[in-house]
């Protein structure tokens, strides 16, 4: 048998989710061009791309362009797409140690952290996740319904997902419909009542966990008035003793932004968002639906490790509200056969390496994104961190720890499809592409995304 890397005996790689992580780890694999690769990119869903396809913002093409690069990796003779596959379902740890050397999980963090207060589990609670999911046309979600007849709704979190579901809130219809938002989403939202949002975060200005180009568009909205109370919006001693010491760009400028809103007088616009600083919620009110939401303010202070943390004071408030949107971050969902942080919510792993929770490699296993670092960074940060794991991946064959496959090269193929009738490649996700682009064209939109699995491999089939 030739040497595992080599033309005649290529190291056999699967990826086990289409995301940002997966596309990169082929990328990182292409620059060791001595080592030949097979590399099987796996996705439960027919569609590649992850968050950037179902998590990136309607309006947000720029950043969607990131799946130029990606397609061009895709279109390379060493990768497969295998679309509407799902790990643990259609493919086993069996099966992949059969036909693989090496397996590369980055499958992302779909799952809501809670709030933990009372009346969580009420009507009109809902997680920020589902929503932003909805509105994206993922299949999964597509069917959900959101009460919009609420005049007002509070956002629990002020990270880029929670000003995102704001902005999708508070835009004007003739602003959606230039996106490529899905189509049910944009008919149920042009019917919307929502005329006030709150936007509440635990922590000051210079803790805020936005980026400034997310919350400078939301003093870019049509129709749209920003509004944040000139007390909250005013750096508190620690924060501008901080900030001066740690001079974060990023800091600096959205306590800037911020600033600038405080304390403005409102234009009359129809609808307000009010972003909240320093209040926490401890309960969601109502009986079966929410009625309102108590919050109490916080302080800060620093703790043992000289970080700057919130604490509650005996100072509460209720906001009258009728939904709330939880968007206090994500966390991973446990794999089968594979070792599981409970309570980080990502991957037992070391620089990438599976282990087994007590520190030891699980040969053969790896983990790239934020399955395996935590839902953290932007889309670029998924490159450096598969390029680490890649890295170790690339030293681990060197050194002969990998499973060692009995099945032949093209084997998974026929296997796949005999136990996935509706398989889908990456020349029908193109199809797909392809009809969509179409159909955005066609009334001056990006795209119009398919938002069913059935439709998606009706078209696939058609050609």
């Amino acid at each position: 048998m030739s040497e595992i890397g080599s033309e005649q005996n290529p190291l056999r790689v699967a990826v086990i989710g289409a995301g940002p992580a997966g596309f990169y780890t082929i990328s990182n694999f292409q620059r060791f061009k001595e080592i030949h690769t097979q590399i099987d990119l796996y996705d439960r869903l027919p569609t590649p791309f992850g968050l950037v396809r179902n998590g990136v913002a309607p309006d947000h093409q720029k950043d969607k362009s990131v799946t130029r690069a990606y397609d061009k990796s895709a279109q390379q003779p060493n990768v497969r797409f295998f679309g509407n596959v799902e790990y643990g379902s259609h493919i086993h740890m069996d099966d992949l140690k059969k036909h693989y050397h090496m397996v590369m999980f980055s499958n992302g963090a779909k799952m809501d952290r809670s709030l933990d207060v009372p009346g969580e589990n009420l009507l009109g609670s809902h997680s920020a996740t589902d929503f932003v999911a909805w509105y994206n046309g993922h299949p999964d979600y597509a069917h959900l319904e959101f009460d919009l007849s609420q005049e007002s709704v509070a956002i629990v979190g002020i990270g880029n997902v929670a000003v995102d579901v704001a902005r999708m809130l508070c835009m004007t219809d003739a602003e959606r419909r230039a996106t490529d938002m899905a189509d049910h989403a944009i008919e149920a939202l042009a019917k919307s009542n929502v005329k006030h949002v709150y936007m509440l975060g635990r922590r000051g200005p210079a803790q805020a966990a936005f980026t400034p180009p997310e919350i400078k568009e939301l003093g870019e909205l049509e129709d749209a008035d920003i509004e944040v109370l000139a007390d909250e919006g005013r750096l508190d001693a620690l924060s501008q003793e901080d900030l001066d010491a740690n001079g974060d760009k990023n800091a600096v400028k959205n306590v800037e932004l911020i600033g600038g809103y405080a304390g403005q007088p409102l234009s009359g616009k129809s609808k307000t968002l009010t972003i909240r600083f320093l209040v926490s919620p401890t309960e969601l009110q109502g009986d079966k639906q929410i009625k309102g939401i108590r919050i109490v303010r916080n302080e800060l202070y620093l703790d043992d490790r000289g970080s700057i943390r919130p604490r509650a004071t005996d100072n509460f408030e209720e906001l009258p509200v009728g939904l709330v949107f939880r968007s206090v971050g994500y966390r991973g969902s446990p794999l089968p056969d594979v070792p599981f942080h409970e309570a980080w919510g990502s991957i037992h792993n070391e620089l990438g390496r599976v282990t087994d929770g007590n520190g030891n490699n699980v040969e053969g296993l790896y983990c790239a994104g934020w399955i395996k670092r935590g839902p953290t960074g932007v889309i670029g940060t998924n490159k450096t961190d598969a390029q680490e794991t890649v890295k170790c991946m690339v030293e681990d064959m060197e050194a002969g720890h990998h499973f060692n496959p009995t099945e032949s090269l093209d084997a998974i193929s026929s296997l796949m499809q005999s136990r996935q009738p509706d398989l889908i490649s990456y020349d029908d996700w193109s199809r797909i592409n392809a009809y969509e682009v179409a159909a955005g064209e066609a009334e001056g939109r990006p795209r119009v995304k398919l938002t069913s699995v059935p439709d998606m491999v009706k078209v696939a089939r058609a050609g």
